[in-house]
C-alpha cells in the first residue's frame, strides 16, 4: 500500500511541476519581494536561500527580499498586519504562505477531530478571503500564493503525530491554488515535492524527514529543498553557473555557456585560457544555523538534484592526451582528474578551493549576517503583533508596553523567548541601525558579487 501511495504522490508531485513551471516570473531589477508567512518563514532560510541563488547567478540584477514572517500566525493574523507589515514595504512580489497553524494541532487528538478540523478550514477560508480582497485592490504587486511544507505523519519520530492534520492542510492547499488560478496569480506548490521526498527516503530510513524533530519546522536542508522549489518555479532549473568545453586536438573552444573564454593556449603538455564567468557558484552551506536546526543544507544534496539544477560550473576539455593533470585557477592547485574524467567533465562548483567559489562563499557569510539582523527584528516584531496588539499597545514602545511584556513572560514563553528582541527594538534608534546595517550588508553584496577573470591551466602530471 505503501508503495502505492508514494507512486501516487510522485506522480501528482510530477503533474504539479508540469501544470505550474515557470508559472512565476523570475525576480527582475528593481523588485521588492516580500514572503508573508508564519514561523517557517520568521525563522526559516529559504527566502535567505533564493536570494542568496540571484545574488551569486544574477549578480547585476539587484533586488531585495523581505522577511515578512510571524511565529504562530494563521490566515487572520496575516490579513491584520497587511498594511503596517507588508504594503508598507512597496512591494514588487508579494508570495503568501500559511497552513500549518490554520490546521491546528492538538483537535486531531479529540475524538471530534473531523468536525474540529472542519472548522479550522473552514475558519482559515473566510480569513483567506479577505486577504484575497485587499491583494485584488493592491495591483501594484505580483501574488504568489504558496503551499505551507507539509505536517509529516509518517516519519518514525518521537514527537507528537497528529493524524489527519496534514489532510486538513491539503484542503486549505486546495483553495489556495484555487483562488490564485481563479486571479490570475503564481502558485507554488511546496507540499507535494516534499512528501514525495519524505516517502522516498523513508522507505529505507524510518525516521528521515525534510519537517524537523517536530514535524513542522524543516531544518536547513528542507529550506533549500522549498528554496529550489521556487526557484524552478520560476524557470531556473538548468541555469548553469558556466558551461565551458574544449577540444584540444583541434585547439577550440567548443562551448562557453554563459561566459567568455579567451587567450587559450594549447601545448603538449597543458591546456591554458581565460575565464569570465557571469555567475558565480551557489555556496551550500554546511553549518547549521537558525533555532532548533540540526541538519545543513548541505543535507539537501542527498535527496535533490540541486548541483545539476541550480549549480553546474561545467568544464569538460576533450582529446587529451592520456594522463592525469592537475587543475590550476590563477596558479593555485584546485585537484588533479584524469584526462577520462575531464573529458566527461568536471563541476569547478563542488570545489570549494576555487576562487570564484570563496568569492561566493563571502557573499553567503555577509547574507548570513544580514539574515541574523532581520531575524531578531521579526522577533522584535513577533511581540508586537502576536502580544501587544491584542492589548490595544500596537507600536506603543512605551513604559506601558514594557511592562506588559515583562509580566507576560512570567508565563508565556514565546514573550520570554522574544523579549529581549523587543526590550532592544522597542527604541526606535536601534531599529533604525538595524534597517541601516541590513543596507550595508546588501551594498557590500553587490559590491563584490561579480565575477572577475581567472586564469584557468591543466598541466600533465610529472
Amino acid at each position: 500500500m505503501i508503495k502505492k501511495i508514494i507512486a501516487l504522490i510522485g506522480m501528482a508531485f510530477s503533474l504539479s511541476i508540469i501544470a505550474h513551471a515557470q508559472n512565476v516570473a523570475p525576480f527582475k531589477t528593481g523588485d521588492r519581494v516580500v514572503f508573508e508567512g508564519n514561523s517557517i518563514t520568521h525563522g526559516g532560510h529559504y527566502h535567505s536561500y533564493v536570494w542568496l541563488y540571484y545574488m551569486t547567478h544574477f549578480p547585476d540584477r539587484r533586488i531585495e527580499i523581505f522577511n515578512c514572517g510571524i511565529g504562530g500566525d494563521v490566515a487572520e493574523q496575516m490579513y491584520k498586519r497587511l498594511d503596517s507589515d507588508v504594503f508598507a514595504k512597496k512591494p514588487t512580489v508579494i508570495f503568501l504562505t500559511f497552513g500549518m497553524n490554520d490546521a491546528g494541532y492538538y483537535e486531531y487528538l479529540k475524538p471530534n477531530a473531523k468536525e474540529l478540523a472542519d472548522e479550522n478550514v473552514e475558519r482559515s477560508y473566510k480569513s483567506y478571503k479577505k486577504i484575497e480582497k485587499r491583494f485584488q485592490q493592491y495591483p501594484q504587486a505580483k501574488k504568489i500564493i504558496m503551499s505551507g511544507p507539509p505536517f509529516d505523519e509518517t516519519a518514525k519520530i518521537k514527537s507528537t503525530v497528529f493524524p489527519g492534520k496534514n489532510k486538513a492542510m491539503l484542503r486549505i492547499d486546495s483553495f489556495q491554488e484555487a483562488s490564485a488560478k481563479a486571479n490570475g496569480w503564481g502558485y507554488v506548490d511546496l507540499s507535494s515535492p516534499m512528501t514525495a521526498i519524505n516517502l522516498r527516503e523513508q522507505k529505507t530510513d524510518s525516521a528521515f524527514t525534510l519537517e524537523g524533530s517536530g514535524r513542522i519546522h524543516p531544518d536547513d536542508d528542507g529550506h533549500l529543498v522549498m528554496a529550489s522549489t521556487i526557484l524552478k518555479s520560476q524557470g531556473l532549473a538548468g541555469k548553469d553557473v558556466a558551461d565551458i568545453a574544449i577540444d584540444a586536438k583541434s585547439k577550440k573552444v567548443i562551448k562557453e555557456g554563459n561566459c567568455n573564454i579567451s587567450n587559450l593556449k594549447v601545448s603538449a603538455n597543458s591546456v591554458a585560457f581565460d575565464y569570465l564567468a557571469k555567475s558565480l557558484p551557489f555556496p551550500v552551506d554546511t553549518i547549521v544555523r537558525g533555532w532548533e536546526e540540526t541538519k545543513p543544507a548541505s543535507d539537501a544534496l542527498k535527496v535533490i538534484p540541486f548541483m545539476k539544477e541550480f549549480d553546474n560550473e561545467l568544464l569538460v576539455v576533450r582529446n587529451l592526451p592520456d594522463e592525469n593533470y592537475v587543475l590550476k585557477i590563477d596558479g593555485q592547485k584546485i585537484g588533479e582528474w584524469s584526462s577520462s574524467d575531464l573529458a566527461n567533465g568536471i563541476n569547478l562548483a563542488k570545489q570549494k578551493s576555487t576562487p570564484e567559489y570563496q568569492q561566493a562563499s563571502a557573499i553567503m557569510e555577509l547574507n548570513e549576517e544580514r539574515w541574523n539582523i532581520e531575524k531578531g527584528f521579526r522577533d522584535y516584531l513577533w511581540v508586537e503583533y502576536s502580544f501587544l496588539q491584542d492589548k490595544g499597545m500596537l507600536f506603543k514602545d512605551n513604559y506601558a508596553a514594557i511592562d506588559t511584556v515583562r509580566v507576560g513572560a512570567i508565563t508565556n514563553p514565546f514573550v520570554r523567548g522574544n523579549m529581549g528582541a523587543y526590550i532592544a527594538g522597542h527604541n526606535k534608534s536601534v531599529r533604525d541601525v538595524w534597517k541601516e546595517e541590513m543596507e550595508i550588508l546588501v551594498d557590500k553584496i553587490y559590491a563584490i558579487n561579480k565575477p572577475v577573470n581567472h586564469r584557468i591551466t591543466l598541466e600533465k602530471v610529472q
